[in-house]
């Protein structure tokens, strides 16, 4: 008597589950070194937009973070708090990109809206000493992405798709993106949420330290360019061989 495979039910990509892993293995390394090391350690680290202004060398890392932390800057969190939110958002978007494109398009897409973000954050700070960590520029960007084909598999009645079959739903075009009510009300409620969060309410709350420019970048860097990392739409329906 054969029986049913089961459906796993946490079915995430082992890419996604070893950037977290990285994610919490530096913030307990971080915790593990004196106050000095660990301060050290996170500038080599962080984006900081004074790189690019004459003092690459007067910052820890020196010329050699001039590039690298276009990317290690996602790998390190200010707190706790930090880590588990965005870790919380990296499992829930990344894993629906993971799945749908695979390991390897993944990762590029993840240092792609990652590095955009960052690129965002200069052009609004350059030169200035103020550090950037945290992966939310690429989780921003894998909601973007996300959007394009959310709604698709909304339409089609069946969000299980988006675990089981992920390349059979259709993935909007830009055009079709960008006209689409629901995308356009998602994004300007991220807008708004990120505006508030960044700025705060006046008379109300004041703002944080929020990198809300990562956030846009990585989030338009996302809605914009998922095509290019898309897979090519896949059949719902497995082909009929006749002999």
């Amino acid at each position: 008597m054969l029986q049913a495979e089961r459906e796993p039910i946490f079915n995430v990509p082992g890419s996604v589950i070893a950037l977290i892993a990285i994610f919490i293995a530096v913030h307990v390394i971080r915790q593990l070194l004196p106050v000095q090391q660990d301060d050290w350690f996170t500038v080599a680290m962080a984006f900081v937009p004074a790189r690019y202004d004459g003092y690459a060398n007067q910052l820890p890392g020196g010329e050699i973070a001039s590039v690298t932390s276009f990317l290690t800057h996602m790998l390190v969190h200010g707190d706790l708090t930090h880590l588990m939110f965005n870790s919380a958002w990296f499992l829930a978007f990344g894993g629906a990109i993971a799945l749908r494109v695979g390991t390897v398009r993944f990762l590029a897409f993840t240092a792609f809206t990652g590095i955009v973000g960052a690129l965002t954050f200069l052009s609004f700070h350059f030169g200035e000493a103020v550090p950037v960590v945290g992966a939310s520029g690429a989780v921003s960007g894998m909601m973007g992405a996300v959007m394009r084909f959310l709604f698709s598999a909304l339409d089609m009645g069946n969000l299980q798709a988006l675990r089981e079959r992920p390349r059979s739903v259709p993935l909007m075009s830009l055009k079709e993106s960008l006209s689409d009510r629901r995308v356009l009300a998602v994004t300007v409620i991220w807008l708004l949420l990120n505006a508030v969060t960044a700025f705060g309410i006046p008379g109300i709350s004041s703002g944080g330290e929020v990198a809300w420019e990562a956030h846009l970048g990585g989030y338009l860097a996302g809605l914009l360019c998922f095509g290019f990392f898309d897979h090519p739409p896949q059949s719902r329906f497995e082909p009929r061989i006749v002999h």
